[in-house]
C-alpha cells in the first residue's frame, strides 16, 4: 500500500512546490470613518448644483486665459515631468521585482589549452618526450529558478506594485497642487492689476482736487495747507503704485515657472486688462467620504499600508525554507570536431535547499521591523485622512464668510464713492472744509484695495476648496499607466 501511495504523493508534493503559497498578513483595507456630511451651515451655502465637474474645476471661473495657462502647466512644469519620471521608474522596478519568479538562463563557453610541467608533481607519470597540451573546448545553457513556496518573491512583487500605484498617486497630487497654483497666482496678478487700475483712478480724482485747491487758493477762497493736503494724498497714492508692480512682477515670474514659459510671453498671453475673474458661484462639494476616492494624497497613503502589509509577509517567508531548481546542460570535448557528438553532451541538475536556522533572532526582528512599520504607515494615513477633512472643512468656510464679506465691502465702496462726490460738490461750493474731502478720498482708496483683496480671497479660497476636494483628475478612469497618465489628466477641455 506505502508503494501505491508513494506515486501519487510525489505529484502532490511538486504541485505544492510550484504553486506555493504566501504567508504573512493578507492586506485589507483600513476602516476609515467619515462623517456623514459636511457641517450644516457650510452647507447651506453652497448646495446648489456646481457648474463645472471636479475634475475641470477651474472652468467655473469662465476664463479662457485660465484655461490656456493650466494646459500650458499640465504640458511644460518641470515638477510634474519629475513626478511622471518617477512614475516610470517605479514601473521599471516593479518589472524588475516580477521578473525573480522566472527562471534565469544563461549560456557559458570557454576553449583552453593546458599543458602539465615534466617536472612537477606529475613528472613521475610523464610520458616519454613530456607532456603534450591538451585543448578543451566547451558550450552550454545553465539555467536556476527559485521555487516561491512560502510567497517570499510574491510579497515582494505585492509591496512593489503598491508603490507604482503609490506613485501615480503622487503624481496626480502633484497635478492636484499645480493646477491650484496656477490658478492662485493667475487670481493675484488679475488682483494686482485691479489695485493698480484703482489708483491710478484715485489718482486722476485727486489731482482733480488738487486742481481745485490750487484754483480756489488763487481766488483767495483757502489757504495753502488744503494745496498741501491735497499734494500729501495724491503722492501717497501715487508711492503704492510701484509696490503693485513689484508684486505683479513677482506673481508673472511665479506662474512662468509653473507654466515652463518666460514672463515675457505669459504678459502678452494675459494681457493689460484689469479683470478679476467672476465664478459661477455653485461649487462642488460632495461629502466627506468622497475624499477617500478622490485626494490622490489619501490614496497614495493607503498603497503605502498595502506595501507595507506586503513586507511582513516577505519577511516572514525568511523563517521557512528557500527551494530551488538549478541544473546545466553542454558539450565538452578535447577537439572541435568531436564537440557536437553525442558522447560530449554533460549536464547536472540540482534541487538546492537553504534553510536559515540559526541567525541570532534577526528574522524575527526584522518581521517586527516591518510590522512596526506597517502601523505607522496605518496611522499616517488615518492622520491624511483627518487632515484632509479639517482642509476641506476650512475652506468650505472660508469660502462663505469670504462671499458675505465681499458682498458688505462692496456696498461700502459703492456708499464711499457717493460720498466723494458729495463731499467734493459741497467743498467746491464752500459748504466744507478740505479734511473732509481727503477724508472720504482716502476712505475710497481703503475700501477699494479691501474690496479687491477680499475679491481674490473668495477667489482663492474657491481654488483651495477644489483643492481639498482633490480636483483635477478623474478617479473613474481606467487607462492607469506611467504613459496613459498625461491624457488621464489632460481633461482641460472637458
Amino acid at each position: 500500500m506505502r508503494a501505491k501511495a508513494r506515486p501519487r504523493l510525489i505529484p502532490l508534493l511538486i504541485a505544492s512546490l510550484l504553486g506555493g503559497c504566501a504567508v504573512g498578513p493578507d492586506y485589507t483595507k483600513p476602516d476609515i470613518q467619515t462623517p456623514d456630511a459636511w457641517h450644516t451651515a457650510v452647507m447651506g451655502e453652497s448646495a446648489s448644483e456646481p457648474t463645472a465637474p471636479i475634475q475641470t474645476w477651474w472652468e467655473i471661473f469662465n476664463d479662457p486665459v485660465l484655461n490656456d495657462l493650466i494646459e500650458d502647466a499640465r504640458e511644460s512644469n518641470l515638477n510634474l515631468q519629475m513626478a511622471l519620471t518617477n512614475v516610470r521608474e517605479a514601473r521599471a522596478r516593479l518589472a524588475y521585482m516580477g521578473g525573480q519568479n522566472l527562471p534565469e538562463i544563461g549560456a557559458f563557453g570557454r576553449m583552453s589549452t593546458t599543458k602539465l610541467s615534466d617536472h612537477g608533481a606529475l613528472s613521475q607519470v610523464a610520458p616519454p618526450g613530456g607532456f603534450q597540451s591538451q585543448g578543451m573546448v566547451v558550450f552550454g545553457l545553465d539555467a536556476a529558478w527559485e521555487i516561491d513556496v512560502f510567497g517570499r518573491i510574491k510579497r515582494e512583487v505585492e509591496a512593489e506594485s503598491a508603490r507604482f500605484e503609490a506613485s501615480i498617486e503622487s503624481y496626480r497630487d502633484v497635478l492636484v497642487s499645480l493646477y491650484a497654483e496656477v490658478a492662485v497666482t493667475y487670481i493675484e496678478i488679475r488682483s494686482y492689476q485691479e489695485h493698480i487700475s484703482y489708483a491710478q483712478q484715485n489718482i486722476k480724482l485727486q489731482t482733480q482736487s488738487l486742481d481745485l485747491t490750487e484754483e480756489r487758493f488763487r481766488d483767495g477762497l483757502t489757504s495753502q495747507l488744503d494745496i498741501e493736503q491735497a499734494k500729501l494724498n495724491l503722492y501717497s497714492t501715487q508711492s503704492t503704485v510701484p509696490q503693485f508692480r513689484i508684486r505683479l512682477n513677482q506673481a508673472y515670474n511665479r506662474l512662468a515657472v509653473l507654466c515652463g514659459k518666460d514672463a515675457g510671453t505669459l504678459q502678452s498671453l494675459i494681457g493689460g486688462t484689469h479683470t478679476i475673474p467672476v465664478p459661477d458661484m455653485n461649487v462642488a462639494s460632495g461629502v466627506p467620504a468622497d475624499l477617500l476616492r478622490q485626494r490622490p494624497d489619501i490614496r497614495r497613503s493607503e498603497r503605502e499600508v498595502a506595501a507595507a502589509t506586503a513586507m511582513i509577509g516577505a519577511a516572514t517567508a525568511n523563517l521557512y525554507p528557500r527551494f530551488a531548481l538549478k541544473g546545466s546542460i553542454g558539450l565538452e570535448s578535447r577537439s572541435v570536431s568531436d564537440l557536437f557528438d553525442s558522447s560530449s553532451v554533460v549536464w547536472t541538475a540540482a534541487a538546492p535547499v537553504h534553510w536559515n536556522i540559526f541567525t541570532g533572532g534577526r528574522v524575527r526582528d526584522d518581521i517586527d521591523v516591518k510590522k512596526e512599520q506597517q502601523q505607522k504607515a496605518v496611522l499616517d494615513y488615518r492622520q491624511v485622512v483627518l487632515e484632509a477633512l479639517e482642509e476641506t472643512e476650512n475652506a468650505l468656510v472660508s469660502y462663505n464668510e469670504s462671499r458675505l464679506r465681499k458682498n458688505h465691502l462692496t456696498q461700502a465702496v459703492a456708499a464711499t464713492e457717493s460720498a466723494v462726490d458729495l463731499v467734493t460738490v459741497q467743498y467746491e461750493s464752500g459748504l466744507t472744509d478740505f479734511d473732509n474731502v481727503l477724508n472720504m478720498q482716502r476712505a475710497l482708496s481703503e475700501q477699494q484695495n479691501r474690496l479687491v483683496s477680499c475679491n481674490s480671497e473668495t477667489l482663492r479660497s474657491i481654488v483651495a476648496l477644489y483643492k481639498a476636494l482633490g480636483g483635477g483628475w478623474d478617479p473613474d478612469y481606467q487607462g492607469d499607466s506611467a504613459d496613459s497618465i498625461p491624457a488621464d489628466t489632460a481633461s482641460t477641455s472637458g
